[in-house]
């Protein structure tokens, strides 16, 4: 008989895959630029997204700039240490270490260091929008999409943005990918209908909209939600067993699933009791 040899490579990604998909159904905690704040690290660093993964979360959120000399960097602002990062050379960037001593890191560090030992951890990569003009943001866009395939790590990211037309042209370049709009102008069908994957808003614009809670579970949309710190919003958030939950305090969020979770098994054995 014919055996089949399976790359453990594989094994590995499909193992990922699975527990991915698992954990969009279980309020999925993402961290929300890496878990940086419980050990105060810098944001967006490569120890943060580590500790992120280490906690074995269901995700961690990072942010992509490019700049002047089209090398993609990590960093949140559009300034960093006072210079505009579109408008920089990264050798002038990294003259400037982060509060850890780690140097700013580029796309092609982050990623590589997001696939080490990771069986668990979602790369969820923000292209910010361009200061400069669309078109640069949309080229800013294609070309993290090609880092990212580069490196084989297509199947472990998902992208986000506040650009409507940064995800279409992603969508144009890959129709499996995982997207998720950011603004909170659009309705989950709106969204679907452009083929993008998933809504990604701030609480406030749920709260203000619960028909779009029922209404992306009802339309298969991925339902993620920005950015979730105090308890009581996490606990309303998790009521209504969103896919994802992206987080400052994962930690926190963390606590408050068990506490859900032990609830819910008293609530069992109490009916148990009473049969």
């Amino acid at each position: 008989m014919n055996t089949i040899k399976v790359r453990p490579a594989f094994l590995l990604m499909l193992t990922l895959i699975i527990l991915i998909s698992c954990n969009a159904t279980k309020n999925g905690i993402v961290a929300h630029r890496g878990a940086w704040k419980k050990n105060n690290l810098p944001e967006n660093s490569i120890a943060s997204l580590r500790h992120a993964i280490d906690l074995k979360l269901a995700g961690s959120e990072f942010d992509v700039w490019r700049t002047a000399d089209d090398s993609l960097i990590i960093n949140h602002d559009a300034h960093y240490n006072k210079l505009l990062i579109e408008e920089t050379n990264y050798s002038d960037l990294i003259k400037f270490k982060l509060s850890n001593g780690e140097k700013l890191p580029t796309l092609h560090e982050y990623i590589t260091e997001g696939k080490r030992n990771n069986k668990h951890t979602l790369l969820v990569c923000e292209i910010k929008p361009s200061e400069i003009s669309k078109e640069r943001g949309k080229t800013t866009a294609l070309k993290t999409v090609e880092t990212i395939k580069k490196l084989r790590a297509e199947k472990i990211t998902g992208y986000i943005s506040f650009d409507y037309e940064i995800l279409k042209q992603i969508r144009q370049v890959d129709p499996k990918t995982s997207l998720q709009y950011l603004e909170g102008n659009k309705s989950p069908k709106e969204v679907k209908s452009d083929h993008i994957s998933g809504v990604d808003y701030h609480y406030s614009f749920f709260q203000k909209h619960p028909e779009w809670i029922k209404e992306a579970k009802e339309n298969k949309i991925t339902l993620n939600v920005w950015t979730v710190n105090d308890a009581d919003v996490m606990d309303w958030i998790v009521g209504n067993n969103f896919d994802y939950i992206t987080t400052n305090e994962p930690e926190l969020l963390n606590e408050r699933l068990k506490n859900k979770e032990e609830r819910v098994r008293n609530k069992e054995e109490r009916i148990k009791k009473k049969e």
